[in-house]
């Protein structure tokens, strides 16, 4: 259900009024507690979220959605009520939101989007509580690629440059599959894409890879094998 003037003209005018004071009573009753609490979320894209409230207070009459950083009508996503056969939706609904009366909201194949702040408002007989939390959403990571400026070098006299290729801005270096530890003689540039060992000596020898990662997944790239020479 969609609010328009329109559709108030159709027989909506009940539904409308019970929107707007709900609305104004969000803003004008002071809240009871702050116990009541939003968890955040990162989620990757293309994946169905809930959004979930903690510590509810007793006596719910529903829920009031939003997205955004404010608590205003423009960024209603819903409410959600014990009288209401059905959620009322509000501007920034997308078709893809559902909130549900355990104080839940549902959203469907989140996309960039929909990342966020969110606000849930707690509709009680005399007052009202809010929770916030964000959501993020990461796309799926792409293999990053990994080059070396020479893959057979002399130890003492040779210095080699490895670049790892991607567009992620979190890297950590491998080496022979395990995280990798700088000494001495490496450096790193200072966005993490290039490794350079300078002398190379013949401990240098094996396995290196890059990998790339985000809060909810990590991927390597396909191993490099430096040959040290002596």
């Amino acid at each position: 259900m969609e609010f328009s003037a329109a559709s108030a003209h159709r027989g909506l005018v009940p539904w409308l009024g019970l929107l707007l004071t709900v609305f104004l009573l969000a803003f004008w009753i002071p809240p009871t507690t702050a116990r009541f609490t939003l968890d955040s979320i990162n989620a990757a894209e293309g994946q169905d979220v809930i959004l979930r409230a903690s510590n509810m207070p007793p006596g719910v009459a529903g829920f009031m959605w939003y997205r955004g950083l404010e608590i205003k009508f423009s960024n209603l996503i819903g409410i959600i009520a014990w009288q209401l056969s059905r959620q009322i939706t509000g501007p920034k609904y997308t078709g893809r939101e559902i909130a549900k009366l355990d104080g839940s909201l549902i959203i469907k194949n989140v996309t960039p989007r929909d990342i966020g702040m969110y606000f849930v408002v707690a509709i009680l007989p005399k007052s009202r509580e809010v929770a916030f939390g964000r959501l993020n959403v990461y796309r799926p990571l792409s293999v990053p690629t990994l080059l070396a400026s020479n893959t057979t070098v002399t130890e003492n006299e040779d210095a080699v440059v490895m670049t790892c290729y991607t567009d992620v801005y979190s890297i950590n270096w491998l080496f022979n599959a395990t995280s990798m530890q700088l000494g001495e003689r490496m450096k790193l540039s200072q966005d993490h894409r290039t490794l350079t060992i300078d002398p190379v000596r013949r401990e240098d020898a094996g396995y290196y890879q890059c990998q790339v990662f985000d809060p909810i997944s990590s991927i390597e790239s396909a191993p490099v094998e430096l040959d040290v020479k002596y």
